[in-house]
């Protein structure tokens, strides 16, 4: 029985080992083709079965998939942060929306939980089912009456028209929501009876216990909202106020780059999920929510 265990057990070992491989391989390879000049990229990914010249004058069958530069070299990222200002214009766009809307979204959506969590008022369940109902939506049935708002309002073509609905999205009040109906009820009586009012209960009990939570939603709005691509391209028409994310879904036109652009372009996701890792996890967890 033991032995049988123990095979058991590295059987799954190397199964996981294999898929956090298959995982792990596509960054390595675009941090690794990121440190390789633009001739080398332009032979290994060249149109198939294009004459390259570079290549003995041969057809190039097949896209050659190297894991290490011939020679390690900076020439992308100096094209991407010196000679490429639209790169940094376009980062910098993605942060100015990004940023306002994961404050905005964190603030609104703690607040609206406590009071659908820890309040007691009438119609409390059916205005949550209808928070829950937008929030099963997709994208693409909100579109048109977002788009007729914002030109209503006078906001196309600018990053409101973005910020503003990702500000007030039911995402984050589900969540924690979800996380807050964890606290026992207790709590909020004995600060009720030591005189505490709504606004201290929730900044000095709510908040230091939800931090997982919290950690967890910014972490998922960043990735979310950081990708974003669809809502950019119909509510900002001037390219130079779109963000990264829509420069990136075209970068294929630029293979010289393309490496170095994913590179710095994935960077802040990966650092923030490697800052706030535990967080993140045990606020998944506790949450309630799978998949």
């Amino acid at each position: 029985m033991r032995v049988s265990k123990i095979l058991k057990k590295s059987a799954l070992t190397v199964v996981m080992g294999a898929i956090a491989v298959m995982l792990i391989f596509p960054i390595v390879i675009t941090f690794t083709n990121s440190l390789m000049t633009e001739r080398e990229i332009g032979i290994n990914y060249g149109p198939i079965g294009q004459i390259n010249e570079a290549v003995a004058g041969r057809a190039n069958p097949f896209v050659n998939l190297k894991l290490l530069p011939d020679k390690v070299s900076l020439e992308q990222y100096d094209k991407i942060l010196v000679g490429s200002p639209k790169y940094l214009m376009m980062f910098w766009n993605s942060v100015f929306m990004v940023v306002p809307i994961i404050a905005g979204q964190t603030l609104v959506a703690a607040l609206a939980a406590y009071a659908f969590s820890k309040l007691k008022f009438r119609g409390r369940e059916p205005l949550f089912l209808v928070y829950v109902l937008t929030m099963l939506m997709p994208f693409q049935v909100t579109l048109v009456p977002n788009y007729i708002m914002a030109d209503k309002l006078g906001l196309l073509n600018s990053p409101n028209a973005i910020i503003l609905p990702g500000i007030f999205a039911a995402f984050g009040v589900f969540m924690l929501r979800q996380f807050m109906l964890a606290i026992p009820y207790a709590y909020i009586e004995a600060a009720k009876i030591d005189g505490a009012g709504h606004l201290r209960i929730f900044c000095t009990i709510i908040i230091p216990m939800i931090k997982p939570g919290l950690a967890a939603l910014i972490i998922l709005l960043f990735v979310d909202y950081w990708n974003m691509v669809e809502q950019p391209l119909i509510f900002l028409d001037d390219p130079f106020k779109q963000p990264l994310s829509v420069y990136l879904s075209m970068i294929n036109k630029e293979k010289g780059i393309a490496f170095a652009a994913s590179v710095l372009y994935m960077s802040p996701m990966v650092l923030l999920f490697l800052y706030a890792e535990s967080y993140f996890i045990e606020g998944i967890q506790l949450s309630g929510i799978k998949g």
